[in-house]
């Protein structure tokens, strides 16, 4: 399968990148920019040099050698890319008298056949984000096209007939402000580095499985199933496989959604992938016993769901693979895979994963995002019921009661988050909201309760629309449905007194509170 590999300097479009690539049916893959995979293997068909928060004259610079690769594989340099394109080949790159940044418009096309802007017309509006300026092209290199501002907007390398094609566009082709970006994108990766967009769906259940099968053979695998589209995807991709040596677990950890324990194992009866239900509240909870850190507890519940599986696995004949529905946003939020980001939360699948842990990882969803996983899900027939369940936390509600986990803490949320999403889908919503689930907050307050003053607790609801977590807008539920919630909460749950709606974006906030 061919693949297109973006090295990341740190942009926080890196991943906006992989996305677009991904739309035009070409496999795209992140690699930090020091620890990047063979790239002059026969499956890298080109390489793009993401943005920086970082300056190229900057002593700290984030270098590397591109005489390795450029000439040899078609390069696309972006942004802080372009920069270190003209930089390192010998151009000047200057502090900008002011920074450029917001909409501009390609006014000055200095080559008017080149393929790169093949029916992007004088004037398409891009996109500009950058303190630095490339003030002169190295000489082995010729100017594109420019704006009224910025003279050096694209650049390409002289006589690239005999070498492989070399671009640098100082803005960013992958956020929607450039309103031909994609076509630009699409130029550049189709006709002129000759991607031949086959990566579908159907292409990727096919080379998963295949591969799944040369790297398991005929050994077992255990896997944890939570009724979410993650897990099952990657459990019938897994069944495809191995068929039977595939051993599922749905384990009720105390600090699932009420009734969800019955109902997840029912809604798997007659899918073949030998489900088993484990009944680890206790053990959990016992564990959870005063612990506030949210990354605590997100280790805590990691390392108890390992330690049950190594128990599983070694009362068990030739368990040698743990299953897991990992995502590509979960891989991107706990193990830094842009450079110098820092890592924002851990997730129990990923970051939370002991050291001496006996079973080996399978995660066969590892680079895909939600949207791709729910795709994947309808190709192969899963049931709308599952593959359009909103995503739920590994954790659980262990991160959505924020301060200690108690079992009436456990319990209040229930009947909240139960009363709520039930609201969303009389009301209609539910299908329209990419993600909705309530928070327990770890304070009180003072309410009227008939003729009593009342002091309980607060919650908070959350409902969000993303295509695939890395971004996502809170959603506008009517006024009418939201007091009707409201309402409904507070008369039948003991214990709340007050409900908020959360009207945070991410970024700069979480989708989760913890």
């Amino acid at each position: 399968m061919e693949r297109v590999i973006i090295l990341d300097f740190g942009s926080q479009y890196t991943q906006l990148i992989a996305r677009r690539v991904r739309e035009l049916n070409i496999c795209s893959e992140v690699f930090p920019y020091n620890e990047p995979p063979n790239l002059l293997g026969e499956d890298v068909k080109a390489i793009i040099l993401s943005g920086s928060p970082y300056s190229v004259l900057q002593e700290e610079a984030l270098q590397i050698d591109l005489n390795e690769f450029v000439g040899k594989k078609p390069v696309l340099g972006i942004c802080y890319g372009a920069q270190y394109l003209a930089h390192f080949f010998g151009g000047s790159v200057q502090k900008s008298s002011k920074r450029e940044y917001g909409k501009a418009s390609l006014d000055r096309l200095y080559v008017t056949d080149d393929p790169f802007l093949d029916k992007i017309g004088a004037g398409s509006q891009v996109w500009m984000s950058h303190a630095d300026t490339i003030f002169e092209i190295p000489e082995k290199f010729e100017l594109v096209a420019g704006t009224k501002d910025v003279e050096i907007a694209v650049f390409k390398g002289k006589d690239q007939e005999d070498k492989a094609p070399v671009y640098g566009i100082q803005f960013h082709p992958e956020v929607t402000h450039t309103l031909d970006g994609k076509n630009i994108l699409k130029n550049f990766l189709v006709d002129i580095a000759g991607c031949a967009c086959n990566w579908t769906p159907s292409a990727f259940i096919e080379n998963t499985v295949d591969e799944l099968k040369a790297k398991i053979g005929n050994e077992k695998v255990l896997m944890a199933l939570s009724g979410g589209v993650d897990s099952t995807v990657a459990a019938v991709l897994i069944h495809k496989a191995i068929g039977d040596n595939l051993h599922c677990f749905f384990i009720d950890n105390g600090l699932l959604r009420k009734n969800e324990f019955e109902d997840v194992l029912e809604s798997y009866q007659g899918m073949g992938l030998n489900i088993k239900g484990i009944d680890a509240k206790d053990r959990f909870l016992t564990e959870l016993a005063g612990v506030s850190d949210p990354e605590g507890k997100r280790k805590i519940i990691g390392r108890v769901f390992i330690e049950l599986f190594d128990e599983v696995a070694e009362s068990s004949d030739g368990m040698s693979w743990l299953g897991q529905g990992t995502i590509y946003p979960d891989v991107i939020e706990s193990v830094s895979v842009k450079g110098p980001a820092v890592t924002i939360k851990s997730h129990h699948n990923v970051g939370g994963l002991p050291e001496d842990m006996k079973l080996k990882i399978v995660e066969p969803l590892r680079m895909l995002f939600k949207d791709e996983v729910r795709k994947v899900g309808r190709e192969m027939g899963i049931s709308e019921n599952l593959v359009g369940r909103h995503p739920f936390p590994g954790p659980g509600l262990a991160i959505r009661i924020l301060g200690d986990i108690t079992k009436e803490n456990t319990r209040i949320l229930q009947e909240a988050d139960d009363i709520y999403i039930k609201k969303l889908k009389e009301g209609g919503y539910y299908d329209k909201i990419w993600q909705a689930g309530a928070i327990l907050l770890p304070i009180k307050s003072v309410g009227v309760m008939g003729d009593e003053r009342s002091y309980e607790q607060v919650v908070a609801l959350r409902a969000v629309n993303s295509s695939d977590g890395m971004t996502a807008e809170w959603s506008q539920i009517p006024y009418e449905l939201l007091a009707d919630i409201s309402t409904s909460i507070i008369n039948n749950v003991k214990g709340i007194n007050r409900v908020v709606y959360d009207i945070s974006t991410k970024p700069p906030s979480t989708i989760e509170w913890e």
